[in-house]
Parts: structure tokens; sequence; C-alpha cells
């Protein structure tokens, strides 16, 4: 037989939950903050619209590589969440790459680049993949000979850097990537919508997952714009990983500072998107979120999440992914004799 349910009870019973969800929203906007609409700025290299166009031709263009045939897109590939297919990148040569590639999404908003911090800002960090013998093997006269043997190149380096004399360097060579990879921000993520007050946004199971999220710790690392990408720590807090996901050569931040308390310590791996970038972890070698979910509980708070927990925060990880810019291909300029030859030698 049905309960006859009084109006005011009904109030009541909506007021309480309004108010559970208030909080919660609450608790989120101290903790978390939405991507911004706009490009955001970088220190000392302001974002034109020549120079980050400039720099979607040098990030797509492999004849910066010694081989011809590596991009900065190869192992940060925009149609695949920013990152490249396999566990870790393969380079000049078939070289495997010790480590998985971080996203370039919203990389702009990390406190420093690569898993081990070991560059500042995205202008830093572009000088490192293009020389790495094991990525694109090249170096900065083979960069700038390669831009200078091309007419359209000079002129659009001109035009992204007027006041230079040459334009043509390998620091303005970065900064150019850097000023597109700015632009690879991606607003408007459902959570993005629920952090700017839009309540429905986020599912009731979405919301579950943030309250755990919260409740549970991880918070206490992925936080921030990016929701992580702001510090370092161990992996492994509570309890060591398997070693198949912490090398034991890989020392992580180790290798930047020397401290022995920098030992297997990593930047926190920003989660924006992070639904579309399997496998995980600087290994990459765990392929479903959810199996990932449950090993950071485990190594890093020591909790064990139910089957429920870990299935609503990974509801709560898939509201992260965002709306990706529109990329269009570039027509690259045509090489002349003066180009460099590919060389596949090592």
């Amino acid at each position: 037989m049905m309960r006859k349910v009084s109006i005011a009870a009904v109030l009541v019973l909506v007021s309480s939950h309004a108010i559970a969800n208030d909080d919660l929203l609450m608790a989120a906007e101290r903790i978390f903050k939405p991507i911004p609409s706009a490009i955001p700025a970088v220190k000392d290299n302001p974002v034109t619209t020549e120079k980050a166009e400039l720099g979607k031709m040098l990030f797509f263009d492999p004849r910066l590589s010694a081989s011809g045939i590596i991009s900065c897109n190869t192992c940060h590939n925009l149609g695949t969440g920013g990152v490249d297919a396999g566990p870790t990148s393969v380079g000049h040569g078939w070289q495997k790459g010790p480590r998985r590639a971080p996203t370039v999404y919203n990389a702009v908003f990390n406190v420093a680049q690569f898993w081990d911090g070991r560059a500042a800002d995205l202008k830093a960090q572009a000088k490192g993949p293009v020389q790495a013998s094991a990525e694109m093997n090249a170096t900065p006269g083979h960069v700038t000979r390669t831009l200078n043997s091309m007419e359209d190149y000079v002129g659009k380096f001109k035009q992204a850097f007027p006041r230079d004399t040459p334009p043509v360097t390998f620091d303005n060579f970065t900064k150019a990537l850097e000023a597109f990879e700015a632009t690879l921000t991606t607003p408007a993520a459902p959570f993005d919508q629920y952090l700017n007050g839009d309540a429905n946004a986020l599912d009731d199971q979405q919301k579950a997952g943030l309250r755990l999220f919260m409740n549970k710790g991880c918070a206490s690392c992925h936080n921030g714009i990016n929701i992580g990408g702001q510090d370092f720590f161990p992996f492994g807090v509570i309890k060591k990983p398997d070693i198949k996901l912490l090398p034991a050569a890989d020392k992580g931040r180790f290798a930047v500072t020397t401290a022995p308390s920098d030992q297997y310590v990593f930047r926190v791996a920003p989660l924006r998107n992070v639904a579309l970038r399997a496998p995980y972890f600087h290994s990459g070698q765990v392929w479903t979120l959810k199996e990932a979910v449950g090993i950071m509980s485990e190594v890093q708070l020591g909790a064990k999440l139910s089957e429920k927990e870990n299935n609503d925060i990974v509801a709560f990880l898939n509201s992260l992914s965002g709306r990706l810019p529109k990329i269009e291909y570039p027509i690259l300029p045509t090489r002349t004799k003066e180009t460099p030859p590919p060389s596949l030698s090592r």
C-alpha cells in the first residue's frame, strides 16, 4: 500500500538534497578550478596569432627530425588525447623511450614539464625531444638549417618575430611551439560546467565519484586547474607498486635534483581528458582507467575501493573530458635543395 507523503515532507527532502549538492560544489570549488575559454598567457612569450600558427606548422613538421619522419605530433598525437598509442614512445631508429609521453593538451597549466619536472615551461620542454637521440635525434643547427632552407618558413618567422634579427633561431623555434601548445586547452568539460555553477552538468554517479575523489584523498595530489600537474610526489606512498609499473632503474625526479628524498618521485599526472589516453602511469603499463584507479588507491592511499566506489570515481574522471580544439592539418613549406636530407643513422 502506498504511503501518502505531505508536500512539506517532499520540500524537506528536496531541500536536504540541494544542500548536500551545494556543499559538494563549494568543496569542489575550493580544490579545483575550471579551464578558462581564453588562451592562457605564458611567461616571457606573448601568444600571437602569427606565432601560434607558425608553432602549429612546426609541431606537425617531421623534417625537423634527423630521420625526416618524426614530428612533435608523432608522440603527442592531437587525435588521440595528445599522446601516442603505445606504452612508451618509439623514436629515432625504432628506439623505445623509457617513459610514457605526457599529454600536450592543457600542458600549459602544469607547474613544470616532463614526468620529472626537468623543464620549467613549454619553451624549455621543446628543446628536449628534438635533440634526444632516442626521439627526434636532431640538433639546433639541423633545425635552423632546415627552416632557413625554405623561404616560406623564413617569412613566417619574420611575421612572428618582427623585431628579431635573424628571426629564425632555435629559441624562436621553441617560443613558436610554446605559443601553439598554449592554445591546446580543453575547456567546457562537464566538470568545468559544474564548477561554473551548473549543478546538472554531472549525473548522480559522477557526483558520488567526485565526493569519493575528495574524501578518499585523491584530491590531495590531483587538484588545481589541471586536476594534477601542480606538484611532485613519490609513486608508492603506502605500498611499492609492481616493478612493471615502477621500473627500478627509473628513479624519477632524483635524476634532476640528486636528492635522496626524490627517488621514485614524479610529477603528479594531470587528469584532464584522462579517459582518452590509456595506457596509464609513466611506465604505460595499465590499459584501463578502472585498474589505474584501483592501483592508485592502494599504493598511494592505502585504501581498497569497493566495486561501486571504483566505478563511481571512474565515472567522475570521465567528466573531465573537455572540448578538444579543432586543428586543421597545416600545409607545410616545400623543401629545397638546401634542405638537409633525412638520415637514419644513429
